[in-house]
């Protein structure tokens, strides 16, 4: 592989920068698809306003074996947000709310966890990373699938989330104002977040084969199945349908369609023949792009940057001195990338059917570079050895906590379960039930039914939760108080997808052991 992509390389490179060719762009792909063991991507490159590569690649399932093309539709999971923020801005264009309108204004119930957060927290609050809450928090309500926290759970229980930061100081990414704003669309339009999207960016973009959610999709023959790597095996999984995420991550599209929304976005809300139809005017439009919360710098080899903050659903950067709009999505088994660096009038669109966001960064970091006439790269070998030295330390750190369980079911060290079973609530997850049964412990979340599995023994007064569905990769640690009356969670591996947001839980004893 290591070699093959040397002579693609030296091709690149032999080109004097020429703009990336569809040979080049296949043969990029196709390493890609090794390199991360993902089944299936597409891609598609839009540049002065046409689309001169849109193309799958790979198979939808590696069940059915069916192939991937330019119009196999995948969830572009939070790449969903732009959708979102330009939903609030064309409300905003008529003149029915502002960004810095109060949340409380359209939802009067609307209580963060401090006072003054909560009667200060805007529209543009919602959708800019700053609320002042950890990672993800509170994404428990929401992931995995198969909860039944309505929209209406989501925001009674935002009180409940204790800050880590100041208000509008720090960013973190959150999911939960996201559907929070979606619900402002739905009361200052009278409709439902998915109708409007539908109606008022879908419909006169001539995104025919796009849906709000999968749920919506009128035909279902060209979809992707995810795919979660699993005990050592690439798996189909049960897709995510959860309809309380959608104004976070719902939309499901192909790179076909998505062209239709990058032309518009590269072209300032202008749409249609000649450019004659505005979606949202061109204040709305730079207010979408212009840096709301700063975000720390840092090196992204190879390039030079100055500067990285977060807009109103797109995250804001600089690329050797280009401005690079862009954003990211993830669902189980499924990562996709919007990417536009507006100078050059070009966009990249990579969806792919695994949940390795190296794959879709290998290929659009390639794509970019021969627009930016940049010395060529190997971003496949380069992001496929950070990938595996991560993946390799995080299963150092889990194959000792294993062993440490292991050894201890060797040395028949005797623990009394008993007196750690039970009910167990905390203010915003709900209840979850301890029992033990026949000398074994087990976990079983009340609002949550996947979050279930066995406990056992590690050290102390700290437990392991092995889930039942094994695709979660997210095993977490279980330690109680030294009155067993309460108990904190935090993931075991370093690597565990940050809306298992374990760390938010503070669970205290409802009722005592029998």
């Amino acid at each position: 592989m290591k070699q093959a992509f040397s002579l693609f390389l030296l091709v690149l490179t032999s080109s004097a920068f020429a703009q990336i060719s569809e040979k080049q762009i296949d043969e990029l792909v196709q390493k890609t698809l090794t390199a991360f063991d993902v089944p299936g991507i597409a891609v598609a490159v839009v540049k002065d306003g046409k689309v001169v590569h849109s193309k799958g690649y790979g198979i939808r399932s590696v069940i059915t074996k069916e192939k991937v093309n330019e119009n196999t539709l995948f969830g572009i999971a939070s790449n969903s947000k732009a959708f979102t923020s330009a939903a609030l801005g064309i409300l905003v264009d008529e003149g029915k709310l502002n960004w810095d309108d109060k949340v409380v204004k359209f939802i009067p119930e609307f209580k963060m966890y401090n006072d003054y957060v909560t009667h200060e927290f805007t529209i543009r609050d919602l959708l800019t990373h700053r609320s002042g809450l950890g990672l993800g928090a509170g994404d428990l309500m929401i992931w995995p699938d198969g909860n039944n926290f309505t929209t209406e759970d989501i925001i009674r229980n935002l009180q409940f989330l204790k800050p880590v930061s100041a208000f509008r100081t720090k960013y973190d990414y959150d999911n939960l104002l996201y559907i929070v704003a979606g619900e402002i669309v739905t009361r200052v339009s009278g409709k439902s977040w998915c109708d409007f999207i539908e109606s008022r960016i879908l419909k006169p973009l001539e995104m025919t084969h796009t849906a709000a959610a999968f749920s919506r999709l009128k035909d279902t023959s060209n979809v992707i199945a995810p795919h979660v790597p699993t005990d050592g095996k690439l798996k189909v999984i049960k897709r995510y349908q959860g309809q309380v995420f959608d104004p976070a991550a719902g939309i499901y599209s192909s790179v076909n369609d998505l062209s239709k929304w990058v032309i518009m976005q590269l072209n300032d809300g202008k749409y249609g023949a000649n450019n004659q139809n505005q979606l949202f005017s061109k204040t709305v439009h730079n207010e979408m792009w212009t840096s709301q919360t700063i975000l720390p710098n840092r090196k992204a080899t190879p390039y030079t940057s100055n500067f990285r903050s977060y807009g109103l659903g797109w995250q804001l950067t600089d690329i050797n001195g280009h401005l690079q709009v862009s954003h990211t999505g993830g669902l189980d088994g499924i990562v996709t990338q919007v990417l536009m660096i507006p100078d050059l009038n070009l966009g990249i669109i990579v969806l792919t059917n695994q949940q390795s966001g190296a794959a879709f960064t290998a290929i659009s970091n390639t794509i970019k570079d021969s627009y930016l006439k940049l010395p060529a790269f190997d971003h496949v070998a380069n992001l496929s050895k950070d990938s595996q030295q991560k993946e390799d330390d995080a299963d150092k750190i889990t194959t000792e906590v294993w062993a440490q369980i292991v050894k201890n079911q060797k040395d028949k060290i005797k623990t009394d379960l008993k007196k750690y079973t039970g009910t167990f609530k905390d203010n915003w997850f709900g209840n979850i039930e301890l029992t033990e049964k026949n000398g074994k412990f087990y976990f079983q979340s009340e609002r949550s039914k996947q979050l279930k599995g066995e406990i056992f023994f590690y050290k102390d007064q700290t437990f392991v939760v092995k889930w039942d569905n094994r695709s979660f990769l997210a095993d977490a640690f279980l330690s109680f108080s030294s009155e067993n009356n309460n108990i904190k969670m935090k993931p075991v591996s370093p690597l565990t997808d940050f809306s298992y947001d374990f760390q938010d839980l503070d669970f205290y004893r409802m009722k005592s052991p029998k």
